[in-house]
C-alpha cells in the first residue's frame, strides 16, 4: 500500500508500505481504537443510568494502556498510548436513543478488524467501517473535535425533539495519544452500506465553483462526483412520489435550519444511487466483496439509521419497488428521468465547519476573484438557502399526477359544456324576462316589439320553449339591439305611446 503524510495525503514513490496518518501506522490506529473503546464502554456499564446533566457534556475520561498491560488494561503489541473519551454519559444517551445496546456497540467495533476505506474527500481524514457495516469511524482535526464538544448540548436538544434526521448521528468522540501525537476520532452512522452497490455517488453542496470531480477521482473504481457532474448526468433530477418527496424536503429544511442556528456551513449531501435495473446484472457478475458479518441476523439494526427511516420512519412501498425487491437496505425509492427504478441512500456530512474568521476570509478573497454566490464557502444563512434551493429545484422533484384519460376528459368537457350552457341560458333568460318587464311598464307597444323580436305572431304553431345555447346567444343580441334601437331612434314614439297608455 502507499504511504500518506501527516494529513493523510499520499506520498508517491513509496509502494508496499503501510498507510500512515500523522506518522502512525493505520494498523496501530485501528488496534488502539478497538482496545480503547472496548475498555471505556465496558467500564461505563458499571455506572448507573441517570439523566444527562449540563456538566456531562464537558467531562473527559482518560486511561493509559501500556503495551505490557496493567491491572485494568490488557497487553497489546502496539506502542503505549493514552485513550481519552469525551462526554461518555452524553454519548451513552445518544446510543440508547438510537437503540444501540452496549453489547452490540462493542461487538460491531471490537469483534472483527476494522476495514479501511479509501479517502473520499480532500480533508485528508482516515475512514474505517465496522465489519457489520453499522458504523463509520473517522479521524477529525483538533478544531472539528473542539467544535463538536461545543455542539453537543444543542445536538442533544435537537435529537430529543426529532430523532429522524439526515444529520450525522454521532455515537462517540475519542482521542488517542501516542508519542506526542493526538489522533481524534468520531464514531458515526454509516450512510452508504457496502452490501448495496452504489452505481453512482455524489457529494452535493449546491455550489458550482470548482464543483466537478477531478481526473484523479474519476479514475477510481467508485468515484465520488460533484454538483456539476450531477447536473450533467441527471439534468432532469430524481423523481419521488408525493408523500416521499414532501417528507424528504421537510427533513432537509428542518436540518438546514438547525445547522444555520449553529452557524454551520460548507456541509454536503452525500448521495448514493443504486440502480435496480442493473442489480440483476451485478448478481450475475462477481459477487460483492466485504459483505456484512453473516453471524448476526440482519443488518442496519440501529434505529433511524437508514435513509427511509431518517425522513419518515418505516415507509410505505412506493411504485412496487420495495414489494418487488424486499432487500432494499432502507433505501428511498425513486426514478430517474429515463424511468429507471432507483434506491437512494443519503445523509448530510461534514457539518463540523463553523463560519469562523478563516472561513470569512476565504469567502472574501474568493468573492473578489469569482462570483461570490457560487463559491462553497459562504455565510450560514445564505448557504442553507442556496443548498435547499438546489435540492428542491435541481436534484429532487415530485412525480406529477397522471393526466385524465381521453374518455374522462371528453366526459368532463361535456359536463362542463352543459353546465356552461345552462348558466348562459339561465342568464340570458333572466335578462330577457327583465327586459320584457321593463318594456311592459312602458306601454302596450311591447307586444309588437316582442313579436318583432321573437316572431311568435307570424309562427303561432311554435310552442314557447327554453332556447338552446346558440339560440339564447342570438336572442340576447336581438333583444339588446332592439332595446337600443327603440331607445335611440324612437324617443318621441316612446313618449307618445306612454301618454296613450296613460
Amino acid at each position: 500500500m502507499s504511504s500518506t503524510g501527516e494529513n493523510g495525503d499520499t506520498i508517491p514513490g513509496k509502494q508496499n508500505e503501510e498507510k500512515t496518518y500523522k506518522k502512525t501506522a493505520s494498523s496501530a490506529i485501528k488496534g488502539a481504537i478497538q482496545l480503547g473503546i472496548g475498555y471505556t464502554v465496558g467500564n461505563l456499564t458499571s455506572k448507573p443510568e441517570r439523566d444527562v446533566l449540563m456538566q456531562d457534556f464537558y467531562v473527559v475520561e482518560s486511561v493509559f494502556l501500556p503495551s505490557e498491560g496493567s491491572n485494568l488494561t490488557p497487553a497489546h503489541h502496539y506502542p503505549d498510548f493514552r485513550f481519552k473519551t469525551y462526554a461518555p454519559l452524553a454519548f451513552r444517551y445518544f446510543r440508547e436513543l438510537f437503540g444501540i445496546k452496549p453489547d452490540d456497540y462493542l461487538y460491531s467495533i471490537c469483534s472483527e478488524p476494522l476495514i479501511e476505506l479509501s479517502n473520499p474527500g480532500a480533508s485528508g481524514s482516515l475512514f474505517f467501517v465496522t465489519s457489520d457495516d453499522e458504523f463509520i469511524i473517522k479521524t477529525v482535526q483538533h478544531k472539528e473535535a473542539e467544535f463538536l464538544q461545543k455542539l453537543l448540548p444543542g445536538y442533544y436538544m435537537n435529537l430529543n425533539q426529532n430523532p429522524r434526521t439526515l444529520l450525522p448521528k454521532f455515537y462517540g468522540l475519542y482521542c488517542m495519544q501516542s508519542g506526542g501525537i493526538n489522533i481524534r476520532i468520531v464514531v458515526m452512522n454509516n450512510v452508504l452500506p457496502r452490501a448495496m452497490r452504489m452505481h453512482l455517488t455524489y457529494d452535493l453542496k449546491g455550489s458550482t465553483y470548482k464543483r466537478r470531480a477531478s481526473r484523479k477521482e474519476r479514475e477510481k473504481p467508485n468515484p465520488t462526483f460533484k454538483d456539476l457532474d450531477f447536473l450533467q448526468d441527471m439534468h432532469e433530477g430524481l423523481y419521488f412520489d408525493t408523500e416521499t418527496y414532501n417528507a424528504l424536503m421537510k427533513t432537509l429544511q428542518r436540518d438546514c435550519r438547525v445547522l444555520e442556528s449553529f452557524k454551520i456551513m460548507d456541509y454536503s449531501l452525500l448521495l448514493g444511487i443504486h440502480i435496480l435495473d442493473h442489480s440483476l446484472k451485478d448478481k450475475e457478475e462477481e459477487p460483492l466483496q466485504n459483505v456484512p458479518d453473516a453471524k448476526r441476523p440482519g443488518v442496519q439494526k440501529v434505529l433511524y439509521s437508514t435513509a427511509m427511516e431518517s425522513i419518515q420512519g418505516p415507509g410505505k412501498p412506493a411504485d412496487g419497488i420495495i414489494a418487488e425487491n424486499p432487500d432494499t437496505m432502507g433505501g428511498i425509492p425513486a426514478k430517474s428521468h429515463k424511468g429507471e427504478k432507483l434506491l437512494l441512500f443519503m445523509g448530510i456530512i461534514d457539518i463540523l465547519q463553523s463560519y469562523r474568521l478563516m472561513k470569512k476570509l476565504e469567502h472574501s478573497w474568493k468573492a473578489l476573484v469569482y462570483d461570490g454566490d457560487t463559491v462553497s464557502v459562504h455565510r450560514p444563512s445564505f448557504y442553507a438557502d442556496r443548498f435547499l434551493k438546489f435540492m428542491n429545484s435541481r436534484v429532487f422533484k415530485k412525480i406529477q399526477a397522471l393526466k385524465a384519460s381521453p374518455s374522462k376528459k371528453r366526459c368532463n368537457s361535456i359536463a362542463a359544456l352543459k353546465a356552461t350552457s345552462q348558466e348562459i341560458v339561465s342568464s340570458v333568460t333572466q335578462d330577457w324576462k327583465d327586459e320584457k318587464r321593463d318594456l311592459l311598464t312602458e306601454g302596450t307597444s311591447f307586444s309588437s316589439l316582442d313579436e318583432e323580436a321573437l316572431g311568435s305572431r307570424h309562427r303561432p304553431d311554435l310552442v314557447p320553449s327554453t332556447p338552446s345555447l346558440f339560440e339564447a346567444a342570438s336572442l340576447a343580441t336581438t333583444i339588446s339591439s332592439s332595446s337600443l334601437y327603440v331607445g335611440e331612434h324612437c324617443p318621441q314614439d316612446r313618449t307618445t305611446l306612454y301618454a296613450n297608455s296613460k
